[in-house]
């Protein structure tokens, strides 16, 4: 999804790289490895508990209204108890031994701040029982021997922060430079979650969304630029960030904005030559797929009357299924009008499509949408009709539709051809 969405990863199990293998289950060596040098330095230890005595542990500290933490019991166990516990194949963790004292660093976004986790949390789990790590010890022994020198993430994880310099420190190495980034919530204020199907990039996708819309839309929510204009490339974000811009308050996304920053680039798409190709051939294949045997002409399905749909609603759609709506069907299918509703809509309807077809064989009057208006009012008074019942009939015939684009865009949209054989069947009506 980072690669759909513009934005790869560097080094990946997809593109490789020089810090692999990029899959945790092939790397768990490294885990065991850190864990047994933590082991052998006496900061970490074998735990035995149960998962049954770190439940009572739970609700106790439920009951008495304290937050849940471990006692650091197996802490205190003796080297021989160890030994004969793992000698009998009792179960067991490795935990990650706290000090009590402030762990304080310099934040790129908070500055200074510290925290005394040994004092509030019990000693975390750093390597599962199934030989698996927790996010403290995958996420620092990761980071040091790929050479990470600034991890960005979330603010959630600036209290960790302090274990994870505390494990920096006791395998002596190095640690990157942080910087806790502020929440991306919802415009109520509440925070995105994964249980959100509809949040997931590939839900996006699936609707049509582009991905330089996202990335434009959700950077566009946040802070790190100097001003908060929308329609932002990549490029372009790349070279406006500055991380020293970046504040501590939450950023909400608001996503009724999602249909405007679609239109404005999807019309840039529309607007490049190599990106229009790429999108007629897509829309021609969505035409294909929802209206089949319904499609009015093979000349709909050409790359010009395609594009030419395209150029004429762009700034108006916001993603290529828009151009599939009941609304825009009459691009694709003939509409079907009785001379019942054609009567109904005005006594002179067959005079109106008379004239407007004389005028568009005529030549010249579809050549743009200005000339065409131009024309147009002056068939109402050819045919004894106010400008208002012309438009409403030409609509008719057009889309048998009583909105959508004006009909001046529809009649350019369909070209000559398509308008006089939509004119034609009125008059045999």
């Amino acid at each position: 999804m980072l690669e759909w969405a513009g934005i790869p990863p560097d080094e990946s199990s997809r593109r490789g790289g020089d810090y692999g293998p990029y899959v945790q289950s092939e790397r768990l060596h490294l885990y065991t490895e850190a864990a047994s040098s933590l082991l052998n330095t006496g900061h970490a230890y074998y735990c035995f508990c149960s998962n049954q005595r770190l439940e009572l542990l739970k609700k106790e500290a439920q009951r008495s209204g304290h937050a849940p933490r471990y006692d650091n019991r197996c802490r205190r166990l003796q080297p021989q108890q160890v030994e004969q516990k793992l000698a009998a194949g009792v179960p067991a963790v490795v935990r990650f031994k706290l000090h009590m004292g402030t762990e304080e660093f310099q934040d790129l976004v908070f500055g200074w701040t510290g925290h005394a986790v040994g004092a509030v949390e019990g000693d975390p789990v750093i390597l599962k029982g199934d030989g698996y790590p927790t996010y403290h010890l995958a996420s620092v022994v990761d980071d040091h021997h790929m050479r990470i020198s600034h991890v960005l993430r979330g603010c959630e994880w600036l209290i960790s922060s302090a274990k994870h310099l505390q494990l920096y420190r006791a395998l002596r190495w190095t640690p990157p430079t942080y910087a806790h980034l502020p929440l991306l919530l919802n415009r109520d204020g509440s925070k995105l979650s994964k249980r959100q199907g509809d949040i997931f990039l590939q839900s996006f996708r699936d609707r049509g969304v582009l991905p330089e819309t996202l990335l434009d839309l959700v950077t566009h929510a946040g802070s790190g630029f100097s001003d908060n204009r929308m329609g932002r490339r990549l490029d372009e974000l790349i070279r406006d960030f500055n991380i020293s811009k970046i504040t501590t308050h939450s950023a909400l996304l608001d996503l009724d904005k999602l249909e405007e920053f679609s239109r404005l680039h999807l019309q840039r798409r529309i607007e490049d030559p190599q990106q229009c190709v790429w999108l007629c051939e897509e829309l021609k294949q969505m035409v294909k797929h929802t209206h089949s045997s319904e499609i009015s002409a093979a000349a709909v399905l050409e790359p010009e009357y395609i594009e030419r749909v395209l150029q004429l609603r762009k700034g108006h759609i916001s993603s290529l299924q828009d151009l599939l709506s009941s609304t825009h069907s009459y691009l694709w299918v003939r509409p079907r009008v009785s001379q019942t509703q054609l009567q109904s809509e005005s006594a002179h309807a067959k005079d109106i499509a008379t004239a407007v077809m004389q005028m568009v064989l005529a030549g010249g009057s579809l050549v743009s949408m200005e000339r065409l208006n131009s024309e147009l009012k002056q068939i109402s008074s050819r045919t004894n009709s106010t400008h208002s019942s012309v438009m409403k009939v030409l609509r008719l015939l057009l889309s048998a539709q009583q909105r959508g684009p004006s009909v001046a865009e529809m009649m350019l949209s369909l070209g000559e051809q398509e308008v006089c054989v939509r004119l034609q069947k009125a008059l045999e009506l």
